[in-house]
Protein backbone atom coordinates (compact mmCIF):
# COMPACT_ATOMS: atom_id res chain seq x y z
CA UNK A 1 0.00 0.00 0.00
CA UNK A 2 1.06 3.24 -0.71
CA UNK A 3 2.14 5.55 2.04
CA UNK A 4 0.00 8.31 0.75
CA UNK A 5 -3.31 6.08 0.44
CA UNK A 6 -5.26 7.66 3.39
CA UNK A 7 -4.30 10.97 2.46
CA UNK A 8 -5.99 10.71 -0.97
CA UNK A 9 -8.67 9.09 0.37
CA UNK A 10 -9.62 11.97 2.58
CA UNK A 11 -8.70 14.41 -0.24
CA UNK A 12 -10.81 12.23 -2.97
CA UNK A 13 -13.75 12.46 -0.10
CA UNK A 14 -14.05 16.00 0.66
CA UNK A 15 -13.73 16.38 -3.07
CA UNK A 16 -16.82 14.25 -3.84
CA UNK A 17 -18.55 15.53 -1.06
CA UNK A 18 -17.59 19.29 -1.81
CA UNK A 19 -19.39 18.87 -5.10
CA UNK A 20 -22.52 17.09 -3.38
CA UNK A 21 -22.98 19.35 -0.96
CA UNK A 22 -22.88 23.55 -0.39
CA UNK A 23 -20.64 23.10 2.94
CA UNK A 24 -18.30 19.68 3.88
CA UNK A 25 -18.11 19.04 7.69
CA UNK A 26 -16.25 16.76 9.53
CA UNK A 27 -19.53 13.59 10.01
CA UNK A 28 -20.03 13.61 6.64
CA UNK A 29 -16.37 12.73 5.21
CA UNK A 30 -16.10 10.53 8.37
CA UNK A 31 -19.82 8.86 7.27
CA UNK A 32 -18.08 8.92 3.31
CA UNK A 33 -15.43 6.90 4.81
CA UNK A 34 -16.67 4.84 7.41
CA UNK A 35 -14.14 6.07 9.81
CA UNK A 36 -14.54 8.05 12.90
CA UNK A 37 -15.13 11.67 13.63
CA UNK A 38 -11.61 11.91 15.84
CA UNK A 39 -9.59 10.08 12.75
CA UNK A 40 -11.19 12.52 10.50
CA UNK A 41 -10.11 15.15 13.43
CA UNK A 42 -6.56 14.08 12.54
CA UNK A 43 -6.45 13.36 8.91
CA UNK A 44 -7.59 16.97 8.71
CA UNK A 45 -5.02 18.19 10.70
CA UNK A 46 -2.32 16.54 7.94
CA UNK A 47 -3.52 17.61 5.16
CA UNK A 48 -4.21 21.17 6.57
CA UNK A 49 -0.06 21.09 7.15
CA UNK A 50 0.27 19.95 3.88
CA UNK A 51 -1.58 23.03 2.44
CA UNK A 52 -4.54 20.88 0.84
CA UNK A 53 -6.88 22.32 3.10
CA UNK A 54 -8.51 25.03 5.32
CA UNK A 55 -11.15 25.21 7.99
CA UNK A 56 -13.36 27.44 9.94
CA UNK A 57 -13.72 25.26 12.51
CA UNK A 58 -17.03 23.62 11.30
CA UNK A 59 -16.69 23.52 7.35
CA UNK A 60 -13.56 21.80 5.25
CA UNK A 61 -12.24 23.33 1.95
CA UNK A 62 -9.77 21.92 -0.50
CA UNK A 63 -7.22 24.76 -1.46
CA UNK A 64 -5.79 24.89 -5.06
CA UNK A 65 -3.45 22.92 -4.49
CA UNK A 66 -5.64 19.89 -3.01
CA UNK A 67 -8.54 20.10 -5.25
CA UNK A 68 -5.53 19.98 -8.28
CA UNK A 69 -4.48 16.91 -6.39
CA UNK A 70 -7.90 15.50 -5.60
CA UNK A 71 -9.55 15.89 -9.06
CA UNK A 72 -6.03 13.77 -10.10
CA UNK A 73 -6.76 10.99 -7.71
CA UNK A 74 -10.55 10.80 -8.64
CA UNK A 75 -9.51 10.85 -12.08
CA UNK A 76 -7.07 7.61 -11.70
CA UNK A 77 -9.97 6.28 -9.90
CA UNK A 78 -12.41 6.50 -12.57
CA UNK A 79 -10.34 5.57 -15.45
CA UNK A 80 -9.02 2.41 -13.72
CA UNK A 81 -12.59 1.79 -12.84
CA UNK A 82 -13.23 2.18 -16.54
CA UNK A 83 -10.20 -0.32 -17.47
CA UNK A 84 -11.75 -2.67 -15.39
CA UNK A 85 -15.52 -2.37 -16.42
CA UNK A 86 -14.09 -2.42 -19.71
CA UNK A 87 -12.54 -6.06 -19.54
CA UNK A 88 -15.86 -7.22 -18.13
CA UNK A 89 -15.19 -6.80 -14.10
CA UNK A 90 -18.95 -6.07 -12.24
CA UNK A 91 -19.64 -2.29 -11.44
CA UNK A 92 -19.27 -2.88 -7.81
CA UNK A 93 -15.82 -5.22 -7.74
CA UNK A 94 -14.54 -2.32 -10.64
CA UNK A 95 -15.02 0.47 -7.91
CA UNK A 96 -14.19 -1.57 -4.88
CA UNK A 97 -10.71 -2.32 -7.01
CA UNK A 98 -9.96 0.59 -8.50
CA UNK A 99 -9.74 2.05 -4.94
CA UNK A 100 -6.90 0.22 -4.16
CA UNK A 101 -5.47 0.59 -7.27
CA UNK A 102 -5.38 4.43 -7.64
CA UNK A 103 -3.08 4.58 -4.84
CA UNK A 104 -0.26 1.77 -6.21
CA UNK A 105 -0.64 1.41 -9.69
CA UNK A 106 2.79 2.73 -11.81
CA UNK A 107 2.37 5.86 -14.09
CA UNK A 108 3.53 3.92 -16.76
CA UNK A 109 0.39 0.99 -15.92
CA UNK A 110 -1.69 4.46 -15.60
CA UNK A 111 -0.81 6.01 -18.93
CA UNK A 112 -1.44 2.28 -20.61
CA UNK A 113 -5.17 2.23 -18.49
CA UNK A 114 -5.95 5.50 -19.76
CA UNK A 115 -5.01 5.13 -23.65
CA UNK A 116 -6.49 1.80 -23.78
CA UNK A 117 -9.88 3.39 -22.06
CA UNK A 118 -9.22 6.67 -24.09
CA UNK A 119 -9.41 4.77 -27.43
CA UNK A 120 -12.48 2.51 -26.63
CA UNK A 121 -15.02 5.29 -25.56
CA UNK A 122 -18.61 4.40 -25.94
Amino acid sequence: MKKNQSKEDYLEAVLLLSEQLEDVHQIEVARKLGVSQPAVLKALKLLKGDGYIQTDGLHIYLTESGKSYAETIYHRHCTIRRFLALHGVNEEDADADACEMEHIVSAATFSAMENFVNKNKQ
